[in-house]
C-alpha cells in the first residue's frame, strides 16, 4: 500500500511516521520551498505523547521540550484562581511537554527522513486536485519553482494540509473561509533568566480584560540556565460571536505598539509582561479562528487529518496532539485492514471523527474564560483570597474545566492497550 500524505506540518509527518511503522508506505508533500523551524509554542498532552514515544521519540523529546508540571491560572493582577496539575503529576505515566513548534517539525521530519529516505518528504509542490479511479488516487501538484505540473499516483491520499486545506476545499467546496470569534492573538517568544518554576504554565486574565498565556519550551535554554518563554496575547476586539473575513495568516508579523498598550501594568512577582513583550524576538498576530464540524472528513480512497480535519481554537492545548491521534488512529486501521482500505479509511473516520469534534466544540464553547470573566466581574482591583470571590463550587468548576478541555481519564490511558500494529 502507498499513501501520499500533503502537508508537512505535524499532522502530516507524524502519519508518514506511523504508517511507516504500520509497514505502510508513505510520502509527504509540501507546498513550503522548505521545511524551517518557524511558528512558537505548543503543548503535547500526555495522550499524544505517549504516541510519539511508540514511535521512537522520547529521549529526542526530552531533549527538546519542557516537562510542564501544573497549570497556574490568576486574575490579571497575578492572584492565584486554582493550580491544575499535569502530565505524570496529574496521575498520567506520560509527561506533557512544552515545546516549540518549529523543534517539533524539524524532529519529526528528521525522523521522516531517517526512516522512509531524503525523498520521502518532497516540497515546493502545491497541491492543486486529486482524481480517484478503481485502482487508487491520482493527486495533481504544481512546482512553485518551475510551475511545471507535477502527477503523483497512490492507493490513498491523506490532506493534512492545515486550516487552509485544498483537500478538505475539494471534498466539501463552498465552506469558505475560516470562522472567527472576535479574539485577537499576538504571539512571540522571549529569552530570560528565570520564568517562576521552570516548568510551570501560567494563564492570566480573560479576553475581555486581556489574557496571557505563558509557559517556557526548550530544554536546551534551560542547560544553558535560560528560560525561553512562550507568550500568548489575547484580547478579544469584536463583539460578533462567531463572524467570518478576517484572514488567518500565521505569519503576519505583529507591532508591540498594538498588543503593549492592553498589558501595560501587567507587572508581577516573577514575571514582568511588559518586558516579556518589548524583548520578544518577533511578534506574530491572527485571530482565533476555527471551522465547524464535519458530519464526515472524506469519501472513497481519500480523507482528511489534523486542522485540515478539525481545526480549533488553541484552548487546552489541543490542535497538536489532536493530530498525532488521527495520525496513530489512521495507521492501525489500515494495519488492521490491508486488504480493504476504503474501508479503513471509514474506520479511522469513524473513531477520530466524534472525539476529535467534541473536542473542537469544548475549546469553542471557552467555558474557561467565562468563569474567568466572572472573577474580573467581581473583582475588577484584584482579590486576596479566591474563596472570597467565588464558592467552592465555583472554585471546583474551574478545575472541572481544565479536566474538560484538557484531559482524558488517565487511569482509562494508562490501563489502554498500544496502538502500535507491532506491539499487537
Amino acid at each position: 500500500m502507498d499513501v501520499l500524505v500533503v502537508g508537512a506540518g505535524i499532522a502530516g509527518l507524524t502519519t508518514a511516521l506511523a504508517l511507516e511503522k504500520a509497514g505502510v508506505n508513505a510520502r509527504v508533500v509540501e507546498a513550503a520551498p522548505a521545511l524551517r523551524p518557524l511558528g512558537v509554542g505548543i503543548n503535547l498532552q500526555p495522550h499524544a505523547v505517549r504516541e510519539l514515544i511508540e514511535l521512537g521519540l522520547g529521549g529526542e523529546l526530552a531533549a527538546t521540550g519542557i516537562e510542564t508540571r501544573e497549570v497556574i491560572t490568576m486574575d490579571r493582577f497575578g492572584n492565584r484562581i486554582v493550580v491544575h496539575p499535569r502530565g505524570r503529576r496529574a496521575g498520567y505515566d506520560w509527561p506533557q511537554y512544552s515545546i516549540h513548534r518549529g523543534d517539533l517539525q524539524m524532529l519529526l521530519a528528521d525522523a521522516v527522513r531517517e526512516r522512509l529516505g531524503d525523498d520521502a518528504v518532497r516540497t515546493g509542490l502545491a497541491f492543486e486536485e486529486f482524481e480517484e479511479d478503481a485502482d487508487g488516487v491520482v493527486a495533481r501538484l504544481r512546482d512553485r519553482a518551475s510551475g511545471e505540473v507535477v502527477t503523483l499516483r497512490a492507493d490513498l491520499l491523506v490532506g493534512a494540509d492545515g486550516i487552509h486545506s485544498e483537500v478538505r476545499r475539494l471534498l466539501h467546496p463552498g465552506e469558505g473561509a475560516p470562522l472567527w470569534n472576535g479574539v485577537r492573538m499576538w504571539r512571540g517568544v522571549t529569552e530570560v533568566d528565570e520564568f517562576l518554576t521552570g516548568d510551570t504554565m501560567l494563564v492570566m486574565g480573560s479576553h475581555n480584560v486581556g489574557r496571557m498565556v505563558l509557559y517556557p519550551i526548550s530544554r536546551k535554554a534551560a542547560e544553558r540556565g535560560r528560560c525561553l518563554v512562550n507568550w500568548v496575547a489575547e484580547v478579544r476586539v469584536s463583539a460578533d460571536p462567531h463572524g467570518e473575513g478576517v484572514s488567518a495568516n500565521w505569519t503576519r508579523e505583529g507591532r508591540l505598539e498594538d498588543v503593549l498598550p492592553h498589558y501595560a501594568d501587567w507587572r508581577h512577582d516573577g514575571f514582568d509582561v511588559p518586558t516579556l513583550l518589548a524583548e520578544s524576538r518577533f511578534i506574530l498576530d491572527y485571530p482565533m479562528v476555527d471551522r465547524d464540524p464535519l458530519s464526515s472528513w472524506g469519501r472513497g480512497r481519500v480523507t482528511l487529518a489534523g486542522d485540515a480535519a478539525h481545526p480549533m481554537y488553541p484552548v487546552g492545548a489541543n490542535g497538536g496532539s489532536q493530530a498525532i491521534l488521527d495520525a496513530r488512529v489512521l495507521a492501525r486501521e489500515l494495519a488492521s485492514s490491508a486488504t480493504d482500505p476504503i474501508a479503513a479509511l471509514r474506520s479511522y473516520e469513524e473513531a477520530r471523527l466524534p472525539e476529535a469534534n467534541a473536542v473542537a466544540m469544548a475549546c469553542r464553547n471557552m467555558p474557561l474564560d467565562k468563569m474567568l470573566d466572572l472573577v474580573a466581574e467581581r473583582a475588577p482591583e484584584g482579590f486576596a483570597r479566591i474563596e472570597d470571590i467565588l464558592d467552592a463550587d465555583e472554585v471546583a468548576s474551574v478545575r472541572g474545566i481544565w479536566r474538560q478541555t484538557t484531559d482524558l481519564d488517565a487511569e482509562a490511558l494508562n490501563k489502554r492497550e498500544s496502538w502500535d500494529p507491532v506491539a499487537d
